[in-house]
């Protein structure tokens, strides 16, 4: 299990199930109870975040492996991987985060990795549950109700899932005290 100094969930799911759309109702709901999070995103796929013709892509493209870029506003690290080095790691990416500065990280994608999850399920895609192959995995929020005895959540309901992530958070404080989720009848479907 990945250890990492504050809390550490992920959001685990098939392409398509909307963990993306999850997130982006989440973090206001956070933000507005105080919490700093981070958020890691997986891409299978290559991406640019720099803008052709802008001195740091410039930079980049005669030769810099790495190009920080720093404003009173924001500060952006370009990395270049090498082609050899394959997938990085969650491990690795967490070493780029600053946990002083954080109360919560958040990661979509990384869903082979060892540590808490909620799997996002939706019955329209005809996938098959992750949960069952995934001990990490510590919930699910589905648009319908499973048979499983992991705490369900109502992926449309980003209030509810803030709820259980909330729960989550205290328990990493006190993870010696854990006590196991039972959401109010409420939250339930």
């Amino acid at each position: 299990m990945i250890q990492y100094p504050v809390p550490l969930l992920g959001f685990s799911a098939y392409s398509g199930t909307g963990k993306t759309h999850l997130l982006q109702k989440l973090l206001p709901i956070l933000k507005n109870k105080g919490l700093t999070i981070a958020v890691i995103k997986h891409a299978h796929h290559s991406f640019e975040v720099d803008q052709p013709g802008k001195d740091s892509y410039q930079l980049r493209s005669a030769g810099a492996d790495q190009v920080l870029v720093a404003s009173r506003k924001r500060i952006a690290m370009i990395r270049e991987m090498r082609e050899e080095a394959g997938e990085p790691a969650l491990e690795e990416v967490l070493h780029c985060l600053d946990p002083a500065q954080l109360d919560l990280v958040l990661v979509e994608g990384y869903k082979r990795a060892a540590f808490p999850k909620i799997e996002l399920h939706r019955r329209a895609l005809g996938k098959p549950l992750l949960h069952p192959h995934d001990r990490h995995i510590i919930a699910v929020a589905a648009d319908t109700p499973l048979e499983t005895s992991l705490p369900q959540l109502d992926i449309n309901q980003p209030e509810k899932i803030a709820q259980f992530i909330f729960w989550f958070i205290d328990q990493h404080r006190s993870s010696e005290h854990a006590e196991p989720y039972h959401p109010h009848c409420s939250q339930l479907r």
